[in-house]
């Protein structure tokens, strides 16, 4: 299936679960919709090329109200990440005036490119959990000068979901009082997903300096830190780690 027809339909059906979507999600929190491109390891080049074409094409055009930005994951996918505001941001084609403007027949071209670097792709949405997440600076997403990512997955069965948080909320609590340099913010699963999971991410200059920090925080906690991490994987079915980088160049931000 074809990148604009995939992204129809996913826009079509997530439509009938906005309710249940947002409910779930106050004040404190944020959702983004991911869109996961599994690209080819031969296609990698064409896919970035095809990707910063595209984000040419938008900023010639000045197209308006749909932002991204992109991480690069270790092995080869791509996520596009774009914040959701409200429901209504689910009843209309954020790529119409682009369309419009470049001509339908320029417009499909253009796409046309991603649909041979890749034959699998998704779309599913996460929640920033403002309160259990740990930026003692502000909360933002975006960290300057800090593109390295490690992504720990934390799965849960629906038993343990409140236990779970708990936790985590018991963890935070004592970054706090230790003034924890190292600083993580914490998404939970929404439509989409693959498992059921609390998501844990960390942002560092490059790997080496995630270790370093990671290293020291551990020190710092010391026992308590560790008597509450055992306590936490008691509710965890299955862990796993990512890794990989922010890509700014293939990121794109409205006038």
């Amino acid at each position: 299936m074809n990148t604009l027809k995939f992204m129809a339909l996913f826009i079509a059906v997530i439509g009938l679960n906005t309710n249940a979507l947002f409910s779930q999600n106050g004040s404190s929190n944020q959702a983004f919709w991911i869109h996961e491109d599994q690209v080819k390891p031969s296609m990698l080049k064409e896919y970035e090329a095809a990707t910063k074409d595209f984000i040419a094409a938008c900023k010639e055009h000045d197209l308006k109200d749909y932002d991204w930005s992109t991480a690069q994951v270790n092995g080869g996918n791509y996520l596009s990440i774009a914040p959701i505001e409200k429901m209504a941001d689910f009843d209309k084609n954020p790529l119409a005036p682009l369309a419009e403007k470049m001509g339908e027949e320029k417009f499909r071209a253009m796409f046309s490119r991603f649909d041979k670097t890749y034959d699998v792709h998704k779309n599913y949405i996460v929640h920033l959990i403002k309160d259990l997440s740990y930026m003692p600076n502000g909360m933002d997403t975006n960290t300057p000068g800090q593109d390295y990512r490690k992504w720990h997955f934390f799965y849960v069965t629906p038993q343990n979901v409140a236990n779970l948080r708990n936790k985590i909320n018991e963890i935070k609590n004592l970054y706090e009082e230790k003034g924890a340099k190292e600083h993580f913010r914490i998404y939970r699963n929404g439509f989409g997903t693959p498992g059921d999971y609390y998501l844990a991410v960390i942002s560092a200059k490059d790997e080496q300096s995630y270790a370093k920090i990671s290293d020291e925080t551990e020190t710092l906690l010391g026992e308590e830190g560790n008597r509450l991490f055992e306590e936490m994987m008691k509710y965890v079915h299955k862990y796993e780690t990512k890794t990989g980088r922010m890509r700014p160049d293939l990121a794109y931000t409205s006038n």
